[in-house]
């Protein structure tokens, strides 16, 4: 009660003594308070109508509250359904974590994006050096749209140890060499960076071995790639590839120019590998100079066009896909390759092969629907 009327006493405007607003004795009020009363109908209205409005305005729910922020139906409707919790959410904190997120330049669609990957960041702090950290990440990302970016992918980093974590793992790159410029592209799209990047003498070997300086454009992925795996994964990988033949160095120069092939799964590499060897009959080195045979889908696009090239010959038809040709259409889009070595030829010979191609690829991988999962953490 006593604050309340503390409020309603610091809103009220006490008007100047004149012929129309005449002062009557002040009225004193409970806890020593005094209100001094006009005969100015207009400023009581005026004082009663803010204080009601002051009222009705006052969010209630958790709905209201994200409504108020900017959020739509939908945004409401898809941030419940992902963290059910949020309904009945503490009005203040919630409201105080929403104007945080506001600071930073977060929007409703942006909200909905970092609930969806973190449902329980409403209920951790968000408010640890949330100025210091502001300021850094500002530094570091160079603009607000950047960092948005950032904490969508990653919402996390409102979270993580700012002088523990954080900076520590951000001087550490920049001492491997990486500039922020080179840095921010990383953390952007490999968003376990800072929580998971580690460094020993071991790991420092295998970056040596790849044979990359700081200068190289290809040096910042295999960094951050080495700093997020464990070094047993990475032996791992060395040992397959080395099943097939391929010796230490030719490991690592292949590492050096295609990073992210060397962090493919084993099981991918080795099916790719025996496709390539086995059923296109071509040497396992072809690898170094086309590594994109092993990125490639086995089962929806290198099965079926190496099947479609077999058909065509088989058929007899002036268009063959036959050695390096071959290579070439394997790297086509969808579209480009169907033009060119389908839709090419007559009606007729075009509809038997579009029949041929389209069954190869529906052929899905043998038991592919009981094989048994398992799950190892993360990936490197």
């Amino acid at each position: 009660m006593k604050a309340r009327l503390v409020s309603v006493f610091k809103r009220c405007t006490v008007l100047p003594a004149s012929r129309n607003c005449s002062p009557l004795p002040s009225i004193v009020l409970p806890f020593g308070l005094s209100l001094v009363h006009t005969t100015c109908s207009t400023a009581c209205l005026t004082q009663e109508e803010t204080v009601g409005e002051d009222i009705f305005d006052q969010a209630k729910t958790s709905a209201e509250v994200l409504e108020k922020w900017g959020c739509c139906d939908t945004d409401i409707s898809k941030l419940f359904e992902r963290r059910p919790a949020l309904r009945n959410a503490d009005i203040n904190q919630l409201q105080f974590k929403l104007n945080l997120l506001g600071e930073l330049g977060v929007t409703a669609p942006d909200l909905v994006k970092i609930i969806n990957c973190r449902p329980r960041l409403f209920s951790l702090r968000i408010d640890r050096c949330f100025d210091e950290r502001h300021e850094f990440f500002m530094k570091l990302f160079g603009s607000r749209e950047l960092l948005v970016k950032a904490i969508v992918r990653n919402p996390s980093l409102l979270l993580y140890d700012l002088h523990n974590k954080i900076k520590p793992t951000v001087a550490l790159y920049e001492g491997m060499g990486l500039s922020r410029e080179e840095l921010v592209p990383m953390l952007l799209s490999r968003p376990t960076l800072i929580p998971r990047s580690t460094f020993n003498d071991e790991k420092m070997e295998y970056i040596r071995k790849t044979g990359l300086s700081n200068k190289s454009r290809m040096y910042k992925y295999v960094v951050t790639l080495v700093g997020v795996s464990r070094l047993e994964s990475i032996s791992e990988r060395v040992a397959n590839f080395e099943k097939f033949g391929f010796s230490e160095d030719e490991i690592f120069s292949l590492m050096g120019r295609s990073p992210l092939l060397f962090f493919l799964s084993v099981d991918k590499v080795q099916r790719n590998m025996t496709f390539v060897l086995g059923h296109m009959k071509l040497p396992a080195t072809v690898i170094l100079a086309h590594p994109f045979l092993l990125y490639m889908n086995l089962e929806a696009v290198l099965k079926p066009r190496v099947y479609l090239a077999g058909k065509i010959e088989d058929m007899g038809l002036a268009e063959q896909i036959k050695g390096p040709r071959l290579l070439t259409a394997l790297r086509m889009t969808e579209k480009r390759f169907v033009k060119a070595f389908i839709n090419f030829h007559p009606k007729d010979v075009a509809d038997e092969l579009m029949e041929f191609y389209t069954k190869a690829k529906g052929v899905k991988r043998l038991a592919e629907a009981s094989k048994k999962k398992s799950f190892e953490g993360f990936p490197y």
